[in-house]
């Protein structure tokens, strides 16, 4: 019997521009056909996947068919054809709420408040329907358009769960850096609050232009168990002078009570809506233009945007719109994440051993490579990097320390990855005199026969004196 394929995306919809990339999936400006209504489509190359993320799939299609609010970037429909699946959402296109609002010629705690209010919306349609988002952060806070007063937009189920009433349970570790909330953190069980703490945390950047949690040694959000800084007291937050000054006591009030550490006391979506600052916008919350809180969120705005370029791998197919490497997932997503770090450092502990053979067991006998000492060239096999082996490490056999730094790891599927990181190089001179050399790397790893191998690596930085 002749297996009928299905085309009904090729036959009622056509495609137009591309909106935005993912590893496996391409994001294009649809319209359907017979009504010439516009949408956006997400595309994703279903040979690519494996039956981990087929799963994943699955979930995010269900749980997006059962959300239906006007805060919420809505799918429309769901079909799946020979080797792809097309979500068929809304077409949003007034771009992050947080580049509209520096845009803005005036912003005040009112309308941080009118936004905060929509993300809440959205929010308790989710947890009545049974759903946490567990991602919530600026990059999937859309608007519908790029007309005044456009509505507040949550997008980007990749991430979301189902779980039944108030039911808390680990289910995995997932998130992003400085929205994380401390069950999450200390991997405890955890449900609806996690969203309620990512919320305040927004708040906060909402209101003066800054994340409440940032680790300022390494310039990046903080991955841990936040505590109340400077209060004394674990009833509240410090709210640091000059910026917080002009905050309404009732606003500081609803960035405690949604940046409560013990998630059963903490303050419920509905609760949330409910809450002077927000329910009685127009008496309470000043409307005071907040000039310095446009010109700080412009600098985090740069700041993230800089990040999801650095993170990003000169190879396509890392190249990702859908979220940023900071996002952070399951526990075996963790896992595998962990094994590509440890067969870098095996590779890289290669390297400042001297160990030409080990070196080459782990790197593809075609590997690829743009380095400082290729002058801009695209080097390709190992000779190049043999000359550097044999004979930079025949003259020398001064001790060398390695430390990587920052590592972000990439995962393409189950048989590939790509991790970019600092590294910092410690060794000593010809005088015997102790250096330090640093550079930006990224190596492109592929698993064949159940082993790693290098099959791209990129550096940036000065020629160094030492193998790489």
């Amino acid at each position: 019997m002749a297996t009928i394929t299905c085309t009904r995306f090729t036959e009622e919809y056509q495609l137009f521009e591309e909106l935005g990339k993912g590893a496996f999936s391409v994001v294009r400006r649809c319209v359907k056909v017979l009504a010439g209504q516009e949408y956006a489509a997400k595309i994703i190359n279903t040979k690519k996947l494996s039956a981990r993320d087929h799963q994943k799939l699955e979930r995010e299609a269900r749980i997006c068919r059962l959300l239906k609010h006007p805060n919420i970037v809505r799918l429309h429909d769901s079909i799946s054809e020979e080797g792809h699946h097309y979500l068929i959402f809304d077409l949003v296109t007034g771009g992050e709420l947080f580049e509209d609002i520096v845009a803005r010629e005036y912003y005040s705690e009112a309308d941080a408040s009118h936004c905060i209010q929509q993300i809440l919306e959205a929010v308790l349609h989710c947890h009545q329907m049974g759903v946490v988002h567990r991602d919530l952060k600026p990059e999937n806070l859309l608007l519908a358009s790029k007309l005044k007063g456009a509505a507040v937009k949550l997008a980007d189920f990749g991430l979301a769960i189902e779980v039944e009433g108030e039911q808390q349970a680990w289910f995995g570790f997932a998130g992003t850096p400085g929205y994380l909330s401390p069950e999450v953190l200390r991997k405890d069980p955890y449900g609806k609050p996690v969203d309620l703490w990512a919320c305040g945390v927004i708040l906060y950047i909402l209101l003066v232009g800054y994340p409440p949690f940032w680790d300022e040694d390494q310039g990046v959000p903080a991955l841990r168990v936040p505590t109340p800084p400077g209060c004394g007291c674990p009833s509240g937050w410090a709210f640091p002078s000059p910026e917080w000054d002009t905050v309404t006591p009732e606003a500081k009030d609803l960035i405690n009570k949604m940046l409560t550490i013990n998630p059963s006391k903490r303050i419920t979506a509905a609760e949330a809506l409910k809450h002077p600052w927000i329910s009685h916008r127009s008496t309470v919350a000043s409307c005071m233009h907040r000039q310095e809180t446009v010109d700080c969120l412009k600098k985090f705005n740069a700041r993230r945007k800089l990040k999801k370029r650095k993170s990003s791998s000169s190879v396509q197919l890392m190249e990702s719109s859908e979220s940023t490497n900071t996002t952070i997932e399951d526990e075996d997503t963790k896992v595998r994440k962990q094994e590509i770090i440890k067969v870098t450092e095996q590779l890289i502990e290669a390297i400042s051993n001297g160990d030409f053979e080990s070196y080459t067991k782990m790197c593809d006998p075609g590997m690829t490579a743009f380095e400082p000492e290729a002058l801009g060239n695209l080097v390709e096999g190992l000779d190049f990097h043999r000359f550097y082996f044999e004979n930079l490490w025949s003259r020398n056999s001064k001790p060398v320390h390695t430390t990587i730094l920052n590592p972000h790891i990439h995962l393409m599927g189950d048989e590939s990855a790509c991790i970019a990181y600092i590294r910092i190089t410690q060794y000593l001179d010809a005088g015997g005199i102790p250096r330090t050399a640093q550079s930006e790397e990224t190596r492109v790893w592929h698993r064949r026969d159940g082993k790693w191998q290098i099959v791209h690596f990129h550096r940036s930085g000065a020629p160094s004196v030492l193998p790489h």
